[in-house]
């Protein structure tokens, strides 16, 4: 089974996108038009101003900007380290469910898990 991040290199119609170590990929509130796939590098995502999870190669982040209405970002992504990102389009991104199921569930499986670490770092 192909990883998200093999989808999105085949669809991508952009280059490969470069971030160095300390920059920011994107801001919370901020419209968002592409979702990620990394490459190479780690980042993190921040909520509130504090770091809650690593992103490392291989994993994909924001699409949540893709499949909410208001197309705002959640979190704020910054580079750990340099980072090599392929992004994919809300019309790449569709076609990519419709035709490849199997990319949607990796993707639902990529947030999912994210989801159960984030629960086991907050305290209710």
């Amino acid at each position: 089974m192909m990883q998200p991040i093999e989808t999105i290199k085949i669809l991508q119609n952009q280059p490969d996108q470069i971030f160095k170590a300390g920059d920011v990929i994107f801001k919370t509130g901020q419209k968002g038009h592409v979702m990620y796939g990394v490459i190479e590098g780690e980042l993190e995502v921040h909520l509130n101003d504090h770091a809650i999870e690593t992103i490392k190669a291989g994993d994909v982040f924001g699409v949540g900007a893709l499949v909410h209405q208001d197309e705002l970002r959640a979190t704020t992504v910054i580079a750990k380290t340099d980072c090599k990102l392929a992004c994919l389009d809300r019309e790449h991104f569709l076609f990519a469910v419709q035709q490849a199921p199997m990319f949607a569930l990796q993707v639902m499986k990529s947030y999912s898990d994210r989801f159960r670490r984030l629960k086991d770092i907050v305290t209710l």
